[in-house]
C-alpha cells in the first residue's frame, strides 16, 4: 500500500461518495431529533543486539533481574503535558452526530476545533455510549474504537494501535500526561468519565513524549449549569461482580457556582481462580463564574485500587498435554526464554484455563490523588488567557509471582517472584493564550502555551527473586517468600513551549499546524546494600522539537478532506530505568503521513470517516529473551481505517469500524547471525473489526424495549519479536436488552429508570487476549461467557 497514492486518489473518491449521499449537509448542522444525546449511535468513533539465547535461572542473574524492563515497574516518568485548560467544557455544548464529529476533544488540538476540523483521526466515545455499549472499564471503552486492541500484561493496562503498543501509546487524564502507560495506567470504572478521546498517530505536539501510536485522554465529568440532576446505577454478574455508582451535578444556590460529584465502586471477580480487583473512584469539581469574562475551577480526585491479579497462563508442549491440548487459542513452536528447554509445538492445556499461578499472598495496590485548579479569562473579544496548576500523587505496589514458564526437561512449571513499589509525585502548570484575529486579511486562530512540571519518583524494588518449580496442575501456590530490596530514584524537570495555529485561506480550506519545543532533564540514582552502583548518580538532558502540519478542505458541505505530517519522540529504550549510564540515551524519532475524509450526511443521520496512514519509528529498542532490551532498528507501519454509523429509522441504528495495519521491523539484525527484519511486533493484529446494531420497540402497549448486538473480531498476533508463537484470531459477540420503565410511586422522583441485561461472549469463545513480551513463556486469556444485569436511575 502506498499512502501517497491514496492521497492522490482520495479527492475523486470522496466527491463520488458525497454525491451518492443524497444531499449535502453542513458539517456543523445540528442533530435531528433522532440524534438526541440519550439515543446516540455508538460513538465508535465508530472509532546491535546479541543473538537471542535462553537463560536458565541462577544466582548470577539476580543483579540483572533488578533491572527488569517490564514497563509498569521500570519506566521513567515522562514530561507532563496538558492541552488547553478544558475544565469548563461540557459534552452537551455541540450538537450530537453519529460519530461525535462535532465534539471538541482536548486531545485533538488546543485550538478548540471540532473532531471534523482537525487534520487527524480523532474518536470521541461519550458517556451515553459508555453506558449503552456496556463499556464498564476504560479497557472496554478503548477496545470499541477503530483498530485498538488492549489487555492486561500482567494485570496492567496495555494498548496497541496503528502498529505500536505499550509506552508508544500515551494515556492522559484530563489532558495531563503523568508518565509511561505501563505503570501509570490502571483499570478504571467508566462511570466517573464524561468521555474518552482517542487521537491516532504521532502526537507529541499534544501529549508529549511517547505518543507514537496515538493518545488516549480520559475526561472526568465536569459541572453543568442548570437544575440539579442525579444519576445512580447498580449491577451484577454471575461470578459475583458488583458495580455501583452515584453522581450529581448542577447549579448551586450561590450565583455562578456549579458543581459535579461522582463516586463509583467496583468489585470484579475474575474468571481465573482467586483473582479479583476492587476499585473506588471519587471525583468532584466546582466551577465559579465571577463575571461574564472570568471563571475559575477547582477539582479533586481519588482512586483506590486493590487486586489479586492474574499473571498469565503458561505455554505447554502439545506432546505433554495430549488429549488436554486446546485448539484455536495459540499455535507455533517455542524454546523457553526462561529455562532454555525446547517445548516444540505449544498449546494451552485445557486443565489450566482457570488456573492461578500467582502466590496466595500476591497483590497489586494503587492509590492515586489529584488536585487541579485554574481559571479562564476573556481579556477581550479576541484574546483568552487560561491557566491550570495540578498535583498528582501515587503509591503503587506489585508483590506477585510473575514468571510461569513450563520446563520441557522436568515437565514442571518454573516460577519466579517480583516486587516493586512506586512513590510518584508530580506538580505542574500549563498556561496558554488564544488569539482570534486575522493574518494578511485571513481568519486566523493562534494558541501559545507554556508547560512546566517537576516529578519525584522513587522505586524500592526487589533485590532477590524467590522461586520454585511446581506441577502444571494440582500444585500448592505457596507464598512470596523472603524479600530484600534496593532503591532507585529519579527526578524529572520538564518545560514545553507550544505554538499551534489555524489559518483559513478560504471559507472551506484551512492550514493547521504547530510546533513543540520540550527540553527536559532526568536525574537518577541507584543504591544497593547501602552503596551507589557504578556510574550512579547521573544526569541526562534532551531537547526534542516536534510538530505537525496539515490541511482541511470542506470540498462539499459536510464533506471534509484532510492530510497531515506529524512527528513524535520518546525514550528509545522504552524504559529508562534499565539503561545504564554508559549506554547511549538517545531519543527515538517518529514521523507519520496521514490522509483521509470525514463526512456527515443524510440530514445528520449518517456519518463516516476514512483514513490512510504511514508511520516510521527509528532507533527502536525491543524485548529480547524476556528480560532485556536490545536495539531493534526501526518499525514501519501502514494501514487504513474506516468507521461509520447510521440511523436508518428513528428506532434503529447500525455502526461499525474496520482497521487494517501492516507493521514490520526493519534493520533488526542479530549480532550472532539471523535477523528479525520483516517480523511483526507483538500484539499487533493485521485486522480488527467492530460492529453492532439495535432496534427500539416503541409500541404504546409495551414498556420501551431496545434489543441489540455487537461483534468484535481480532486477527492473528505474534507473542514476541521472534514471531514463532501466534495468538490466534478470535471473534466474540454480545447481546443486550434495555427496558425503560415508566414513573412508579416507589421511585416518584425518577425521570428515567432502565433495566439492562447483557450476555457477553455468547459463544463462550476461548481465546488469547494479550501477551507481554517481557514474559514470553505465558499469555493472557480472554474472559469466557458472562451474564450481567444492571439498573440505572436518573432523578
Amino acid at each position: 500500500m502506498n499512502v501517497r497514492t491514496i492521497l492522490g486518489s482520495l479527492s475523486l473518491a470522496g466527491t463520488v461518495m458525497a454525491g451518492w449521499s443524497g444531499g449535502p449537509v453542513h458539517a456543523q448542522q445540528a442533530a435531528s431529533p433522532a440524534q438526541r444525546s440519550d439515543t446516540l449511535l455508538p460513538d465508535v468513533t465508530v472509532d546491535v543486539p546479541r543473538q537471542r539465547q535462553a537463560r536458565a535461572p541462577s544466582s548470577s542473574r539476580t543483579a540483572d533481574r533488578a533491572m527488569r524492563p517490564a514497563s509498569r515497574r521500570s519506566a521513567a516518568p515522562s514530561s507532563a503535558t496538558a492541552p488547553s485548560v478544558a475544565a469548563f467544557s461540557v459534552s452537551a455544548a455541540s450538537p450530537a452526530t453519529p460519530l461525535n464529529g462535532n465534539a471538541t476533544p482536548a486531545a485533538g488540538s488546543r485550538l478548540g476545533l471540532t473532531a471534523r476540523e482537525v487534520p487527524a483521526t480523532i474518536e470521541v466515545i461519550g458517556a451515553e455510549t459508555l453506558r449503552e455499549q456496556g463499556y464498564h472499564t476504560t479497557v472496554d471503552a478503548v477496545k470499541g474504537a477503530t483498530g485498538v486492541s488492549a489487555g492486561d500484561a500482567p494485570n496492567d493496562v496495555g494498548y496497541a494501535m496503528r502498529g505500536f503498543q505499550g509506552n508508544q501509546v500515551n494515556v492522559l487524564y484530563n489532558g495531563i500526561n503523568i508518565g509511561p502507560t505501563g505503570f501509570t495506567a490502571l483499570t478504571m470504572e467508566t462511570f466517573n468519565l464524561d468521555r474518552v478521546e482517542i487521537l491516532k498517530g504521532p502526537s507529541s505536539l499534544i501529549s508529549g513524549q511517547g505518543a507514537v501510536g496515538g493518545t488516549i485522554n480520559f475526561v472526568t465529568k465536569a459541572p453543568q449549569s442548570g437544575p440539579v440532576e442525579n444519576e445512580a446505577f447498580i449491577g451484577f454478574d454471575q461470578r459475583g461482580t458488583f458495580r455501583s455508582g452515584f453522581g450529581s451535578g448542577g447549579s448551586t444556590t450561590v450565583k455562578g457556582l456549579d458543581y459535579r460529584f461522582d463516586i463509583s465502586r467496583t468489585r470484579e471477580v475474575g474468571f481465573i481462580d482467586d483473582t479479583e480487583f476492587k476499585n473506588v473512584h471519587v471525583s468532584g469539581q466546582l466551577n465559579y463564574r465571577l463575571s461574564d469574562s472570568f471563571k475559575t475551577f477547582v477539582a479533586a480526585e481519588f482512586k483506590d485500587y486493590k487486586a489479586r491479579p492474574y499473571e498469565g497462563t503458561p505455554l505447554v508442549p502439545v506432546s505433554f498435554s495430549g488429549a488436554n491440548a486446546t485448539s484455536g487459542i495459540v499455535s507455533g513452536t517455542k524454546v523457553s526464554d526462561y529455562n532454555g528447554s525446547n517445548l516444540g509445538a505449544v498449546t494451552i492445556d485445557r486443565r489450566t484455563l482457570s488456573s492461578n499461578y500467582n502466590v496466595v499472598d500476591g497483590h497489586k495496590t494503587i492509590k492515586e490523588s489529584w488536585v487541579r485548579s485554574g481559571f479562564e479569562w476573556d481579556l477581550n473579544n479576541a484574546v483568552t488567557l487560561r491557566s491550570q496548576i495540578y498535583n498528582y500523587n501515587a503509591s503503587r505496589d506489585w508483590y506477585n509471582n510473575e514468571v510461569s514458564a513450563f520446563n520441557a526437561n522436568t515437565n514442571l512449571v518454573d516460577r519466579e517472584r517480583f516486587f516493586v513499589h512506586h512513590n510518584h509525585n508530580m506538580v505542574g502548570n500549563v498556561t496558554d493564550v488564544t488569539w482570534n484575529g486575522s493574518l494578511f486579511g485571513l481568519a486566523n486562530r493562534l494558541v501559545a502555551s507554556v508547560e512546566s512540571s517537576h516529578t519525584d519518583f522513587s522505586r524500592p524494588g526487589a533485590a532477590n527473586f524467590p522461586g520454585e518449580s511446581v506441577p502444571l496442575v494440582g500444585f500448592d501456590r505457596g507464598t512470596y517468600g523472603l524479600l530484600t530490596t534496593q532503591m532507585q530514584t529519579a527526578t524529572l524537570d520538564s518545560v514545553a513551549l507550544n505554538l499551534e495555529d489555524r489559518l483559513r485561506l478560504t471559507d472551506t480550506f484551512a492550514v493547521v499546524g504547530g510546533l513543540r519545543y520540550n527540553p527536559f532533564t532526568l536525574d537518577r540514582n541507584w543504591i544497593r546494600n547501602g552503596a551507589e552502583r557504578p556510574g550512579f548518580p547521573y544526569s541526562k538532558s534532551w531537547q526534542p522539537l516536534t510538530g505537525r502540519i496539515g490541511y482541511t478542505w470542506e470540498a462539499l458541505p459536510g464533506t471534509t478532506f484532510y492530510s497531515q505530517y506529524a512527528t513524535a519522540t520518546d525514550i528509545s529504550a522504552d524504559s529508562i530505568f534499565i539503561v545504564t549510564p554508559a549506554q547511549n540515551l538517545t531519543l527515538s524519532d517518529s514521523r507519520s503521513y496521514e490522509t483521509g475524509v470525514k463526512q456527515l450526511t443524510w440530514n445528520g443521520r449518517a456519518e463516516w470517516t476514512f483514513s490512510a496512514f504511514e508511520i516510521e519509528r527509528n532507533n527502536v529498542y525491543s524485548a529480547q529473551a524476556g528480560q532485556q532490551l536490545n536495539l531493534a532498528g526501526k518499525v514501519k507501519s501502514q494501514g487504513v481505517e474506516l468507521a461509520a454509523a447510521v440511523r436508518p429509522t428513528p428506532e434503529s441504528r447500525l455502526w461499525g469500524n474496520v482497521a487494517y495495519v501492516r507493521a514490520r521491523y526493519a534493520d533488526y539484525d542479530l549480532a550472532g547471525g539471523g535477523s528479525f527484519s520483516g517480523n511483526t511486533p507483538p500484539n499487533i493484529p493485521a485486522v480488527i473489526v467492530n460492529g453492532g446494531g439495535s432496534y427500539r420497540f416503541l409500541n404504546p402497549g409495551w414498556w420501551p424495549v431496545e434489543l441489540g448486538f455487537s461483534v468484535r473480531h481480532v486477527g492473528d498476533r505474534w507473542s514476541t519479536d521472534a514471531n514463532t508463537v501466534k495468538l490466534l484470531a478470535y471473534t466474540t459477540a454480545d447481546l443486550f436488552a434495555f427496558v425503560d420503565l415508566p414513573k412508579v410511586p416507589l421511585f416518584a422522583t425518577a425521570t428515567g429508570t432502565r433495566l439492562a441485561f447483557r450476555l457477553r461472549n455468547v459463544a463462550d469463545q476461548r481465546y488469547a487476549a494479550w501477551s507481554d513480551p517481557f514474559y514470553p513463556d505465558q499469555i493472557f486469556l480472554g474472559a469466557p461467557r458472562t451474564y450481567e444485569v444492571e439498573a440505572s436511575f436518573k432523578f
